[in-house]
């Protein structure tokens, strides 16, 4: 399972996104991210079933009422800080950094997992979901993002996409007994990114470059 770049470039031309003549670099610092799972098909080739999620998970998500949603962290927050920007006029040549959350989802009474970032896996060519809450040092990929609808634009960042279960998550399964079927690349649910973003550094530098341009021609 491999989900090339391209595809979130054909989301992107899809959606009506343009390059704005007054790109910027852009940050994201907040947001959410709802997730939907269908549960009925984990629990159908698994022996997972979703017991709990911890006070600080949104429910419900913004992906129905069945759904879940986990508070993007700023990039100053004291764990798993969020450190995604992009210019604006070059996203795909210039996105770095990972989108860092809050809250947990407990299966079995006994698997918790959460504080889940999204990030760009270089070797699967995908963003994916990333567990670093499990065992105080996280499980890792989880999920790739099958991108199915993406806009990131000045103010917001919004992407819509498939979970795919990953051959990491896949194998951990079959080493856990929960499942007996290599599960890679199977599609039990959707993501749905809706981050809010401010000028980055180097967009807080060109409008303070533009203030004093500004400035000085008035003077």
């Amino acid at each position: 399972m491999r989900m090339q770049l391209g595809s979130l470039c054909a989301a992107v031309a899809a959606s009506g996104f343009a390059a704005s003549a007054n790109a910027e670099i852009v940050e994201v610092v907040g947001g959410q991210t709802s997730v939907l799972l269908d549960l009925e098909l984990i629990g159908s080739v698994t022996d997972l079933v979703l017991t709990g999620v911890s006070d600080d998970t949104i429910v419900p998500g913004n992906l129905g009422p069945d759904s879940v949603a986990f508070a993007i962290t700023s990039p100053d927050a004291a764990s798993n800080p969020t450190t995604f920007m992009y210019d604006t006029d070059d996203f795909f040549g210039s996105f770095s950094g990972v989108i860092g959350h809050r809250g947990t989802i407990t299966f079995n009474d006994s698997i918790t997992l959460g504080n889940f970032d999204i990030g760009y896996d270089a070797a699967l060519e995908a963003f994916t979901v990333n567990d670093t809450f499990f065992d105080g040092t996280g499980l890792g990929a989880l999920f790739a993002v099958g991108i199915t609808d993406a806009a990131p634009g000045e103010s917001t960042f919004d992407v819509m996409g498939d979970l795919l279960i990953t051959q990491n998550f896949a194998t951990i399964l079959l080493d856990l007994g929960l499942t007996t079927t290599d599960l890679t690349g199977a599609d039990v649910g959707d993501a749905f990114v809706q981050g809010l973003n401010i000028p980055g550094p180097g967009g807080f530098a060109l409008a303070g470059l533009a203030l004093f341009t500004a400035r000085r021609r008035r003077g």
